[in-house]
């Protein structure tokens, strides 16, 4: 070979080697992988090694069992899809990412025990969750301890953000309690009911989302009315003694924030005492009691969230159609129609999932000062096609959200009240709160 093309062949071959060794040839993109290969009953990935580890702390035990359940199923297909294209490029090294369970059991004290032993034994690089915001309380103040990043997916209440609570290691990617009230609030203002009965669970989560309900239905529809407030301890079985008070206050709507079991109880007793009262709330979408209770039984009900199935988008319509094909190859517990569609908060998960994957990627690093600098006032296009920015001062999550009133029958559930088209409230309306004592956001 002459010189000339000795040269040229070795220039093509550097470009090539080039190419492939820079991060946006490395970059993953989501939803890109074979996703028919994931099997949520029996999650492959790395258990050892040089990974990424990401801690998802959540109860996977007890009655509030069924959402570690549901964000495990969330975080396996975001981790199957990134890892199938060959994991992250992070600190000079391609690395796959490796889930460690923490099982809270929903109970304060186990949880703090299960957020040291996966900073201090385990040593995850990130950790995400939990329900319960009082749980969540701690489990963010274990991760700044340790200087880790902590991803709140689900816990809504405001306080979390405050003053005294705030930690520059937190991210919420869930929104807050007074963006749920507010949504609401907004969207019934442009609807005829005008008496609203609030129940909610007695912890600080039921509390502040009941308090930032009265405040925005004061604010967007002055003349509705509260007729009735009660509050229930966490996971309370019988239901009776709390709903038996609410026909005679003439309420129109039942507002509430409950989850897990409790919503359980409060779709299938509040229907078994005769109640017609549509319910209203961000988890009103469960699919398990609103099957049990037949699909005209929930008609009417509204679930407002940070997401939805039925949010109008091409690419959420491709999104859910590839969760939907797939769902149809699994087993039991996720062959059941609770999963048949990514539900509003398991949707709403997967968005914060794949948006911390994709800081990561694009900090190059699971160094924490390089992802908070990342992540402090990012924009970003969700799986889903929404907006996303996350407020650099607090690290809040400003977005649109969704209010869809429950309908029989619909394309989604065919024994079940399910979505109609989302009523969209756009961010401006629904706004999540500055904290009035978080010195950083006066600056």
């Amino acid at each position: 070979m002459n010189k000339p093309r000795l040269i040229e062949a070795f220039a093509v071959t550097f470009f090539i080697g080039w190419f492939l060794a820079s991060p946006q040839a490395l970059a993953f993109e989501p939803l890109k992988a074979d996703m028919s290969t994931f099997d949520p009953t029996h999650q492959v990935f790395p258990t050892s090694g040089d990974t990424i580890k990401v801690g998802l702390l959540n109860p996977f035990s007890g009655p509030g069992a069924i959402s570690g359940e549901m964000y495990y199923v969330g975080l396996g297909w975001a981790v199957h899809d990134i890892n199938a294209q060959g994991g992250i490029l992070v600190d000079g090294k391609r690395k796959k990412i490796q889930i460690i369970k923490g099982d809270t059991q929903a109970k304060p004290e186990v949880a703090e025990q299960i957020a040291e032993r996966l900073c201090r034994e385990d040593q995850v690089d990130v950790i995400v969750g939990t329900a319960g915001s009082h749980i969540n309380r701690i489990a963010q103040g274990i991760a700044a301890k340790y200087q880790k990043i902590y991803v709140n997916i689900q816990s809504l209440s405001d306080f979390l953000h405050d003053g005294k609570n705030f930690n520059r290691y937190t991210f919420r990617t869930c929104g807050t309690n007074a963006m749920v009230a507010s949504a609401l609030a907004y969207y019934y203002s442009t609807r005829p009911e005008r008496r609203f009965y609030i129940l909610c669970q007695d912890y600080v989560f039921g509390h502040d989302l009941g308090e930032a309900f009265k405040r925005y239905l004061k604010q967007y529809s002055p003349q509705a009315q509260i007729v009735g407030e009660a509050y229930h301890p966490l996971f309370t079985k019988d239901l009776a003694p709390y709903l038996s008070k609410i026909p005679d206050s003439k309420a129109e709507v039942i507002f509430s924030g409950d989850w897990g079991a409790d919503v359980e109880n409060l779709i299938k007793q509040s229907r078994q005492m005769g109640m017609t009262i549509p319910l209203a709330g961000p988890f009103i979408d469960d699919a398990r009691p609103l099957e049990a209770i037949g699909g005209p039984a929930g008609r009417g009900c509204a679930v407002v969230y940070f997401y939805q199935p039925s949010f109008d988008h091409p690419q959420n319509s491709a999104f859910i159609e590839m969760w939907h094909e797939q769902w149809n190859k699994w087993k039991e517990p996720y062959d059941s129609a609770y999963y048949m569609w990514p539900s509003a908060s398991l949707g709403t998960g997967m968005v914060g999932f794949y948006w911390l994957f994709d800081v990561i990627q694009r900090a190059g690093s699971l160094d924490p000062e390089k992802i908070i600098q990342t992540w402090e006032g990012d924009e970003y296009h969700s799986i889903t096609g929404a907006l996303l920015k996350m407020r650099a001062c607090d690290h809040q999550t400003v977005m649109d959200l969704y209010v869809s009133r429950l309908d029989f029958p619909t394309k989604w559930q065919s024994r079940s009240a399910s979505y109609t088209k989302s009523f969209v409230v756009p961010a401006r309306f629904c706004l999540p709160p500055v904290a009035e004592d978080l010195e950083r956001c006066k600056k």
